[in-house]
């Protein structure tokens, strides 16, 4: 065999390769996600057991984030339910639901039977149909360790004057996401964005959906105009002229196998029905401000990474210092606050929080070296 064929040979064993090795890690994506389909399983099988409404005075709720916070529309109270909290070793998810009122100054655990699976990162809007009602839609599932994600594509509702939850089953919604956002306008709930990220890739959403509160009925709008890129993270709410506007978001891109880039966005839509078309939507630009790269991979010439290089020169920040003798463990515990900070700022808002804990233990322990 001459080399021409052996070459052919060996690229015909490397494609080969590359297949069983796709397929190898879609099948562990696809295990991963039954694994998580089981764990979520268990917790709804626990839930399960709760038959009864209790209502128990309590202590402010417990440290976390990517919950939801909502205003009831009828009386002095907040209502609190779900979100994450990662201890450094360990993510936890929470399904619970807190009332504070605002006038005592008090908080109530409400525990309702058959609640939405735990999640975080979901939308939570508000409306006063029916005595109140708390509509949550998505949001996401985290393994303990916090590498493997499951997100939720269901829609449900809290009868706020009945206490009752109750699993909206309607075809035609939103695929399963998260860093959604979502508002109440004229009566249905609109939602926009948001991302889906597995172990193998990821991809953001620019698209919008209308949930009518009368007929229970999803469908998807296709706006005239050119509306923002795909983002999740992006603040969304209803203008009193009754325009929904969306400001900023994350989202990134591949540049190349295993290094992404991230961009923060700084522009500004409104979404509005067309003049004389109540059932016609159109967005329009507010801003030409400029989106600015947050993440890794952004490739730039010489004379730009020069510029750079420079202004990082100009704008080094004043990190806390080491004191003479001082151990790292010790100046960890004192610092660790500012390190997460610019940990989180540097990662981007989607960022999962043991990621950003890791880098910034990292960053510390580098400049603490450098100090020491």
């Amino acid at each position: 065999m001459g080399k021409k064929g052996k070459k052919e040979k060996k690229g015909r064993g490397a494609e080969k390769t590359a297949a069983k090795m796709e397929k190898k890690v879609s099948k562990r994506s696809r295990k991963e996600e039954e694994d998580l389909e089981a764990l979520i399983a268990h917790f709804q099988t626990l839930d399960a057991k709760k038959t009864q409404i209790v209502e128990t005075p309590c202590s402010p709720p417990s440290p976390r984030l990517n919950a939801s916070l909502s205003a009831h529309p009828e009386k002095d109270e907040l209502i609190l339910f779900g979100g994450e909290y990662f201890n450094g070793q360990k993510t936890f998810l929470y399904n619970e639901l807190y009332i504070y009122n605002i006038r005592k100054d008090s908080w109530t655990k409400v525990e309702i039977p058959s609640p939405p699976p735990r999640r975080c990162a979901h939308q939570a809007v508000v409306v006063p149909q029916g005595g109140g009602q708390l509509w949550i839609f998505g949001g996401e599932f985290a393994s303990p360790d916090g590498e493997q994600f499951y997100h939720y594509k269901d829609l449900w509702v809290l009868h706020l004057a009945t206490k009752t939850w109750e699993q909206v089953r309607s075809p035609g919604g939103p695929s399963g996401r998260s860093g959604h956002r979502m508002v109440a306008w004229k009566r249905q709930l609109i939602l926009f964005g948001g991302f889906h990220e597995s172990t193998r890739d990821y991809i953001y959403y620019n698209d919008v959906y209308a949930f009518d509160l009368d007929t229970f009925m999803w469908s998807k709008l296709s706006p005239s105009g050119t509306g923002p890129t795909p983002r999740s993270g992006c603040q969304m709410s209803v203008t009193p002229q009754g325009s929904i506007v969306i400001y900023g978001g994350y989202s990134k891109q591949r540049v190349k196998k295993d290094v992404d880039k991230g961009t923060q966005h700084s522009d500004m839509f409104l979404l509005k029905s067309e003049e004389g078309k109540e059932d016609t939507q159109e967005w329009l630009e507010e801003t030409d401000s400029e989106d600015s790269d947050a993440g890794e991979g952004a490739e730039g010439g010489e004379e730009d990474e020069e510029d750079e290089d420079s202004s990082e020169e100009d704008q080094e920040p004043q990190h806390p210092v080491v004191t003479p003798g001082e151990q790292f463990a010790d100046y960890l515990s004192r610092t660790e606050q500012y390190w997460v900070k610019l940990a989180r700022d540097d990662a981007g808002s989607e960022a999962k929080e043991k990621r950003v804990l890791k880098e910034a233990h990292a960053m510390a322990k580098a400049f603490f070296d450098d100090s020491a």
